[in-house]
């Protein structure tokens, strides 16, 4: 079983929002930044993997970002936020929404 948190890190002015699994590991992550939360990634860690299998994992993150490289365990200095599964699933949407917008936007003008 799987939960569900944010974290606020103000060096960066942004939100993290984690799905992670029983283990620790994240799963999925939504990165919102500035004042209005605009989304800056929206990674799940099952397509980081096969994108970085399939030799597709700079586009990937060109566009989604990537999810933490470490277990929720190890990390320091962070205040957890519990979230509920539902937040979560209607910020991921709404990220996913508008990174691949601003893909199509970016590929479109040869950005």
């Amino acid at each position: 079983m799987g939960y569900w948190f944010r974290s606020y890190w103000a060096e960066e002015d942004t939100w993290f929002c984690f799905e992670v699994d029983a283990d620790g590991w994240v799963t999925r992550q939504v990165e919102l930044q500035g004042p209005h939360g605009k989304p800056v990634a929206a990674a799940s860690l099952a397509e980081w993997e096969a994108a970085e299998a399939a030799g597709t994992l700079e586009a990937y993150e060109a566009v989604f970002g990537a999810t933490a490289a470490v277990p929720v365990q190890e990390w320091e200095g962070h205040e957890p936020h519990d979230l509920a599964p539902e937040a979560f699933e209607a910020l991921w949407l709404s990220a996913r929404t508008a990174l691949l917008a601003a893909a199509r936007t970016r590929s479109k003008s040869g950005a």
